[in-house]
């Protein structure tokens, strides 16, 4: 049907433009086809005039003036050009006073010209009626073809199918069991419990009997949670794919224009589209664009706009006039500021948290994406996700993409493994960049800095073993080690501070060797600094503190709105820095130690420049921990 309509729009400007041209054409053809030729005023008083050729001349409307030639003269040679009938030349004139002044003085000047010679003079004004027609019919038609070109814009009948006439109109592009929507659960690895509960939705849908029968009730709205790329928006294109009823998907940002009432407008006009062709579901992508908590932050008392689409949005949803076949379902990573009204029970009676995939759905979504590259037999998917903790959907996909670039770049008809490795490298270290220029000095100083950290994590019984070190410069680092942590649930106090004293043990390996410190440790002490304030802070592992959390999950928390006082500040303050110094003091307990296995792993960092766990187990043996890196948990528990 669009395709009609901008069909139509472009037969009609071609019509328009015909017709332009057609006017122009005649006016063109008029100007040109007449033989009258043009000369100067000279050629006429000297070669015309002088010779006796003129039988008269005719002034018309003081711009220009028609000779006749006699007809005993039009025979002669330079005549043979023009008609036989007059007038038969034309030249310009600024006034027709001033040519008859010079007509009258040509005589005079040239006294061999007898009075019975002197031509006679007419003067005509001509009214071109066509040629004024067409000086004001042409500008008109351009101004209409512009209006009607705007209103057609405006009205949504252009190419955009918006217009300002459709701006209340809902955006939502609709799926139906008649759009070539391939998506299905089958492709959506993982997420076993999140599609436990959308299935039920789409079964409702297609069976509702089986539900009613009993008496109960469809949920009216699900809300989908998690953090990004971890498959919310994938799930709800599964359900459009396996739904056979109509499917109304956009964003919350859909709603939001800059003219008051839009957002409002096309709540209702969407929902109104979705009631009159129930069942059906409407899906919002990042809700919080719309959903975000009423009355936060406002200064002034002016209207919100979002505040009434979400007015509008909490009334379609729960009113008097719902319909309860029409099913919401929303997605966001921000379901904290999400207004309390939105997502309470009766609008959103389901809350599904999408969290990242763990270890068994790691390998099912490396199945899924794997599917369609070429992939060396031999590859292990366990091997994979064990690789890739923390990683989302999203995140598995980019990588396996990367893998096969790095594959093709190595003119490759195979993916390996190594390929998967490399693209792991890139993902989180970032692109190697062999050709940064770093003094001797400075190698020295990474190479120490990254063995440090190396020996302290080897030593330590709860720091995430590593995998792989490096001093080839990635992205922003100059450095990096690689560490494959433990996928846990809960974190323990001994696990924080191994974790913090391996983050530490870089820059103590610069002191203890050069006796001084770099700004190379900026990051690992800003990681560091964030996880000591947590443990005071948030999760209660602080004597002196006890069991008190300053944690705001709503988000509201300012400078100028501390939960604490200032005396409790500057506890908190001595407490993380105590933290801190403490693991750095054992982290150089550590390395002072192990001080001849540090520089031997920093010369092999710096023949290598890349060593793997295989190469730290040759040269500090198996993992095993000695009494420094115990931890007295007693001086963190409130007696």
């Amino acid at each position: 049907m669009k395709k009609k309509n901008e069909q139509k729009g472009i037969n009609i400007y071609w019509v328009y433009g015909a017709i332009a041209i057609f006017f122009i054409g005649i006016q063109f053809f008029n100007s040109f086809s007449s033989s009258t030729e043009k000369i100067t005023k000279n050629e006429f008083l000297n070669e015309f005039l002088n010779e006796n050729e003129v039988e008269k001349v005719v002034i018309v409307n003081n711009e220009f003036v028609e000779v006749y030639i006699k007809e005993s003269k039009l025979n002669k040679e330079k005549h043979k050009g023009v008609h036989q009938i007059g007038p038969h030349y034309y030249f310009n004139i600024t006034s027709g006073e001033q040519f008859e002044e010079d007509l009258k003085e040509f005589y005079i000047t040239n006294k061999s010209i007898e009075s019975y010679n002197q031509i006679n003079v007419d003067v005509e004004i001509r009214k071109d009626i066509f040629g004024d027609m067409l000086g004001w019919i042409i500008p008109l038609a351009i101004m209409l073809m512009i209006w009607i070109y705007i209103m057609r814009r405006m009205s949504g009948g252009g190419a955009s199918g918006g217009g300002i006439f459709n701006i209340g109109k809902s955006k939502a592009e609709l799926f139906d069991k008649n759009t070539n929507e391939k998506t299905t659960f089958k492709d959506v690895a993982g997420l076993e419990g999140a599609k436990e509960e959308v299935k039920e939705i789409v079964d409702f849908l297609k069976n509702p009997k089986k539900y009613t029968s009993l008496g109960g009730k469809i949920p009216k709205g699900v809300l989908l949670v998690g953090p990004p790329g971890t498959g919310k928006t994938l799930l709800a294109k599964a359900v459009a794919g396996e739904a056979q009823v109509p499917f109304f998907s956009l964003s919350g940002s859909d709603f939001v224009e800059m003219f008051v009432g839009v957002g409002a407008s096309r709540v209702r006009d969407l929902f109104k589209t979705a009631k009159s062709k129930s069942p059906s579901i409407i899906f919002i992508d990042e809700i919080d664009a719309i959903g975000r908590s009423r009355g936060k932050n406002q200064i002034t008392g002016a209207n919100d706009e979002r505040e009434n689409t979400l007015n509008q949005l909490l009334t379609e949803m729960d009113g008097f006039g719902t319909n309860h076949h029409v099913i919401v379902i929303a997605a966001t990573n921000r379901a904290d500021v999400l207004d309390k009204a939105l997502v309470r029970a009766g609008r959103f009676d389901r809350q599904i948290y999408v969290d990242l995939p763990e270890l068994s759905e790691r390998k099912a979504i490396f199945k899924v994406h794997t599917n369609d590259l070429k992939i060396n037999k031999k590859l292990d998917l366990d091997f994979l996700a064990k690789q890739t903790p923390g990683f989302s959907g999203a995140d598995i996909a980019n990588l396996c993409n990367e893998a096969a670039l790095t594959a093709a770049r190595k003119n490759k008809k195979m993916i390996s493994r190594e390929d998967f490795l490399e693209a792991v490298d890139r993902i989180v270290g970032g692109v190697e960049r062999k050709n940064k220029l770093m003094t001797i000095e400075e190698r020295k100083i990474i190479a120490y800095h990254e063995a440090g950290h190396a020996i302290v994590s080897w030593m330590l019984e709860h720091a995430a073993p590593l995998v792989k070190v490096t001093i080839v410069p990635r992205g922003k680092s100059l450095g990096a080690a690689w560490y494959l942590p433990d996928e846990r649930q809960i974190t323990r106090i001994e696990q924080m501070l191994d974790e913090m004293c391996a983050t530490l043990g870089g820059r103590a390996a610069e002191e203890i060797i050069f006796n001084k410190v770099s700004t190379g440790a900026l990051n690992d002490l800003e990681k560091v600094s964030k996880q000591a304030k947590a443990m005071v802070l948030i999760y209660g592992f602080n004597k002196k503190i006890g069991n008190v959390t300053y944690y705001d999950s709503s988000g509201q928390e300012t400078f100028f709105n501390k939960p604490y006082s200032e005396d409790t500040a500057k506890t908190i303050d001595q407490e993380i820095k105590k933290i801190i110094e403490e693991e750095y003091v054992r982290a150089k307990k550590i390395l002072k130690k192990y001080k001849k296995r540090l520089e031997e792993l920093a010369n092999l960092l710096l023949n290598k420049e890349v060593i793997f766990r295989e190469d730290l187990e040759k040269v500090l043996g198996k993992r095993q921990w000695i009494a420094v890196e115990k931890i007295n948990i007693n001086k963190f528990r409130k007696k």
